[in-house]
């Protein structure tokens, strides 16, 4: 019984290797784009709500409150729409994992499981780039084209 166990879950983890990772980059580009932009949306909507946050509650050291507001909102509304996408993938996830280190150090640093997930998906990112549906990709696959044809 056991051993019909074991040879039914190596058959069904082969299956899960086989499953294309493109796919799934895709979708995390999307997921923890879209929680940094739905941040930035909301910074945008009430700007002056945002800078009272950033001088009485976030008070992020050695930034002037307005200023890290600003870069922020800015941050957090261009870094996820390369995300989105694919372009410069890896660029774009180094200053959001600063974000994420600012943020779990100095502002919510008990929401370190939400930090954990972002970075883990951002960091995968990085090292795995932004997979074959991406505009990274395209312009790849164009620039290797065009060398071809030049050689």
């Amino acid at each position: 019984m056991l051993n019909r166990l074991g040879v039914a879950l190596r058959g069904a983890f082969t299956r899960f290797d086989a499953v294309p990772l493109d796919p799934l980059l895709l979708l995390m580009r999307i997921g923890v784009g879209s929680v940094f932009f739905k941040a930035g949306l909301l910074k945008v909507q009430s700007f002056e709500f945002t800078v009272k946050l950033f001088e009485e509650e976030y008070m992020v050291p050695l930034l002037d409150p307005t200023l890290a507001a600003r870069m922020a909102t800015v941050q957090e509304l261009t870094l996820p729409v390369l995300l989105f996408l694919g372009l410069a993938t890896r660029l774009a996830t180094l200053p959001l994992l600063g974000m994420i280190a600012v943020i779990q150090t100095f502002v919510y640093p008990n929401a370190w499981s939400d930090h954990l997930l972002w970075a883990t998906v951002l960091v995968l990112l990085l090292v795995r780039g932004s997979g074959k549906y991406s505009a990274d990709a395209w312009l790849l696959r164009r620039s290797l084209a065009r060398r071809s044809v030049e050689t």
